[in-house]
This record gives C-alpha cells, sequence and structure tokens, in this order.
C-alpha cells in the first residue's frame, strides 16, 4: 500500500510587502508568511469573480501590497517561510472597482418590508414608503438571507425564495421599471430584524447595552452593541428637515387616503434617514445618554429571540419622533448608498 503524498504548502492572504523577488504575505488569520518569488515561479493575474482558467499572465512586478494572492509552495517549504511554484494575483485596484461597482448596483435597487411571497410564481412584493414594489426573479436570481444575531452582510448565507418570510427587511440589486414599481432581481438580501424607537433610559457603555421604551409596542427593550453596530449621531437641524418633510408627506397621503398618512409619512422619513446614513457623523457607546431619541435596526439571537443586537442605531431624532409619536418609523438596517452590509449596517 503506498503512503498518501503529503499535501503541497498553500497559502492566502494579503501581500504586506513586495520587492522584486519575494513577498510578504498575511493570512486573514494575522499571520506573516515569507514567500519567495524565484524565476521560475509561475504567476497568475485574476479578475475579481474570475477563475483560474480565465487568469492571464503576470510578473514579480505586477505584485503590490493590498494585492490578494494565493501561494502554492514547494514540497520542501516548511514554517512560515515557501517558495513559489504558482502563485495566483488579484490586484487591490480591480477589487476595489469591482466592490464599487456592486454597491452603486445595490444603490439603484430597491429595498422594503416583505409583504407577500409567491414561491410559484417567484414574485416578492415589498413596501417602500409608499409604494408598493413587486420583485420578480428567475432560476438565476441570488437570494441570501442574514444569519440570526448577525450584523455582518458577510455572514448572509445564501438560501431560496421559500427562506424570505412576511415582514422581513428586503434589499434588492436589478433592474427596475421607468416607473420602480417592478424589479427584475439579479440578487436580494432579506433579515428578519427589529424596529425600535424611543427614549434612552438607560446606556451601559461597560456591557455595551442601551435600554428603552419602544414606542410601538410600549415594551422595555435592551439592545446590545457591538463592533459590527453601525451607531450615527443626526444633527438636529436635519432632523427637524426630515420631520418637517415627514408631516408634509402624511398631510398630502391624508388628503389622499386616510389609511395611507400613517405609513407614509413614517415611512419615507425612514427611507430619507437610511439613505443618508453613510453620511452622518459616527457615534460612540460613551457618546449615548439617558434621555437622547434614537431609531434602532437590531437583529435577533436565535437562541434567545428577547436578546437583541443593533444593525444599526441612530441618535438625535427627537423631532422625527415627535412627529410619529406612536412609533411609526422604519429605518432599514442597510445604508442606501452602499451595499448591504457594507456598509452602514451590518452590508
Amino acid at each position: 500500500m503506498h503512503a498518501q503524498a503529503a499535501a503541497t504548502p498553500h497559502q492566502s492572504g494579503t501581500v504586506k510587502s513586495a520587492t522584486a523577488d519575494a513577498l510578504t504575505l498575511t493570512t486573514a488569520a494575522g499571520q506573516d508568511y515569507t514567500v519567495a518569488l524565484p524565476a521560475t515561479a509561475k504567476i497568475l493575474v485574476v479578475a475579481p469573480g474570475g477563475t483560474a482558467a480565465s487568469a492571464t499572465a503576470g510578473t514579480p512586478a505586477d505584485v503590490a501590497v493590498g494585492d490578494k494572492a494565493i501561494v502554492i509552495g514547494s514540497a520542501t517549504d516548511t514554517g512560515n517561510s515557501l517558495t513559489a511554484t504558482k502563485m495566483y494575483l488579484m490586484k487591490s485596484a480591480a477589487i476595489a472597482q469591482s466592490h464599487a461597482a456592486v454597491d452603486a448596483a445595490w444603490a439603484q435597487g430597491s429595498g422594503g418590508i416583505v409583504k407577500s411571497v409567491d414561491i410559484v410564481s417567484g414574485k416578492v412584493v415589498i413596501s417602500s414608503g409608499m409604494k408598493t414594489i413587486t420583485v420578480s426573479t428567475t432560476p438565476s436570481t441570488i437570494f441570501r438571507h442574514y444569519s440570526s444575531g448577525s450584523v455582518s452582510f458577510a455572514d448572509a448565507k445564501v438560501c431560496g425564495i421559500g427562506d424570505i418570510k412576511v415582514g422581513d427587511q428586503l434589499r434588492v440589486r436589478g433592474t427596475k421599471s421607468m416607473d420602480g414599481l417592478t424589479v427584475a432581481a439579479d440578487e436580494m438580501v432579506a433579515g428578519t430584524f427589529h424596529n425600535y424607537s424611543g427614549l434612552l433610559t438607560a446606556v451601559d457603555a461597560t456591557a455595551g447595552t442601551v435600554t428603552l421604551k419602544d414606542l410601538a409596542t410600549k415594551k422595555v427593550v435592551t439592545v446590545s452593541l457591538t463592533s459590527g453596530s453601525d451607531l450615527r449621531r443626526i444633527p438636529a437641524m436635519l432632523a427637524q428637515r426630515l420631520a418637517a418633510s415627514m408631516k408634509g408627506t402624511a398631510a398630502n397621503a391624508q388628503a389622499a387616503s386616510a389609511t395611507a398618512q400613517r405609513p407614509g409619512g413614517a415611512g419615507r422619513a425612514g427611507a430619507d434617514l437610511s439613505s443618508m446614513l453613510a453620511r452622518l457623523p459616527a457615534e460612540k457607546v460613551s457618546g449615548l445618554k439617558t434621555g437622547e431619541a434614537v431609531m434602532i435596526v437590531a437583529s435577533s439571537e436565535a437562541s434567545d429571540p428577547n436578546k437583541s443586537t443593533a444593525v444599526t442605531l441612530v441618535v438625535g431624532v427627537d423631532a422625527i419622533l415627535t412627529a410619529a409619536p406612536e412609533g411609526d418609523t422604519t429605518l432599514s438596517p442597510w445604508s442606501i448608498g452602499g451595499a448591504p452590509g457594507g456598509e452602514g449596517g451590518g452590508r
């Protein structure tokens, strides 16, 4: 019986430094590897999303700090040193350009609260402010759903249309109709989130939690804040302008239909605030004070639905909540200006 051959040493990571014949590679775990690049090493440049088959030939001169690389070493390599026989290289500039294109695609998409899901027809209907949008899907549409308790888009799992539930918050990228009321989806991501709004009754910076009495449910809730939570403070004058716009929208909706008043005004305020989220000043837990008004989007933990982790928290929304005293506000967990989770929130 033949002994099984040992796997060829290999590592992947980010180029930390580079010279004409060597580089330092830092793995996702933070471990540094010294990589020798002999003249015989084969360097292949791969475009983001591309495959090895589509790679083009490169040279050591193509290697730059910040690039992503997969290094195939030599059979005799040991420890933290590799002698490259082959290296797949993805240029940082190409990665940035690809990310920008994806961000733009998401920004041009739509988002809202899921009203219905028709698995047979592949259609998902969402409510976005005063609009009802029908999202059409195909077998090639990519579906993702945030993991329970997660605030990171990177943790969203590929799923099927049957995993999208009524009440979920959803973002979609695809081709919109001229009136914006239908979208042919290329990709969508949904999450089961809670929206809370009210005055802070307690702030525990050490434990990383805030407590408030939610205006909508009248219940006292405690929400955890993590390094992945996006905390923002809205300037008072901007909050007042949004509140004024919100009151105007509600008045117009009331004139058109008595049933449209509350979702119209509140939904528009939440959408407007979400769209500017990434441009608002960042805040720290230590900067939050009891008595301040907040709007929070939170994700629940599967093991304990009563435990919530903030995806997004916006403080300084006193004027907005005064305009919606019943808590009729829906803040998106994603910055509309970027890819979900990239974003503000939980991309």
